[in-house]
């Protein structure tokens, strides 16, 4: 089995283009799964020679609810989608003849409700970095990006200076899947990448001069001239947004959610929100909707002349 978790896994990253930590997740589970079954069959050297196609529905029901308990929802539904893409793998390649999870259903999951600041939160926010900070023009132009675009953070970090089309004002993105689309990039945005490429070119001639290596194409660098880490930008985030007074923590993921919500609170309409977030599902993109409905219904409170008579013969 541990061969063919291999298969799958190479196939993922080749075949489906998924990023590194997505297949990495996709393995942990997988070989959680295969542990289980050492575990729970005293002759483990026969486990661990056996193929996808002797795994029963009894022992895959065994291990999920082994799962419950010790893991969220959300971990179990992840860990028994991985698994059903593993088996689905096998069949297409005739390493099984019957799935099975053909039957199990996954554990009911509550409504997501994606964590988003509100304008004047995000304003705030990208008006945090100060002159004192070294590289206050880096991280004001990393902000202005995330929220202008709402890319992702890996999105963001894996971008090279040659992907921001400065006239055009667009941003060639390849996010899920190594699926390339063209984001149109804000004015300010594009203002506060310009005003960082200065920096950018000394500390690089900097690094050269003394012999170091240095990343020469990346859009934004570290203090040793290397690529910035996704890490490091959600701690300077998480950092802004704490001198910005923001009471919840902020994090890149907390500004592309503002992006969808604010978008879809103008106006936009979902598909093309959909298609500037990069999510292969309309549904995904829903989950913004019931925000802005959110919002509708405090606007109807607060305008509709019907409402506010209501609230005037609450008062009398």
């Amino acid at each position: 089995m541990i061969k063919t978790i291999e298969m799958f896994t190479r196939w993922l990253a080749t075949e489906k283009g998924y990023s590194e930590h997505t297949v990495s997740g996709y393995q942990r589970d997988l070989l959680e799964f295969h542990n289980h079954l050492r575990e729970q069959d005293k002759r483990a050297k026969t486990v661990l020679n056996s193929q996808p196609g002797e795994i029963t529905s009894a022992q895959v029901r065994k291990f999920i609810v082994s799962l419950h308990g010790r893991n969220s929802a959300a971990t179990v539904a992840r860990k028994i989608s991985a698994l059903r893409s593993f088996f689905r793998f096998g069949q297409r390649r005739k390493l099984l003849q019957n799935d099975p999870l053909a039957g199990v259903a996954g554990p009911k999951i509550g409504r997501f409700i994606p964590v988003f600041l509100t304008v004047d939160e995000t304003f705030a926010l990208l008006d945090a970095p100060a002159e004192k900070d070294t590289y206050a023009a880096r991280d004001r132009a990393i902000l202005e990006l995330l929220y202008s675009t709402g890319i992702r953070v890996s999105e963001l970090v894996s971008r090279n200076v040659a992907d921001l089309d400065f006239t055009e004002e667009v941003l060639t993105v390849r996010g899920k899947g190594n699926k390339e689309r063209l984001v149109p990039v804000g004015r300010p945005a594009v203002e506060a990448v310009r005003g960082w490429l200065p920096q950018r070119l000394q500390l690089i001639e900097q690094r050269a001069g003394r012999g170091r290596a240095v990343e020469r194409n990346a859009l934004f660098l570290n203090g040793r001239g290397s690529r910035l880490t996704t890490r490091s930008v959600e701690r300077l985030v998480k950092t802004y947004g704490e001198r910005a007074g923001i009471t919840q923590m902020v994090t890149p993921h907390a500004l592309r959610h503002s992006f969808a919500t604010h978008l879809l609170e103008m106006g936009a309409d979902l598909r093309s929100v959909q298609e500037l977030l990069g999510h292969a599902s309309l549904s995904t993109t829903q989950r913004y909707t019931h925000l802005t409905l959110d919002h509708l219904s405090d606007v109807y409170d607060k305008s509709h002349p019907l409402s506010i008579e209501d609230i005037k013969s609450e008062d009398r």
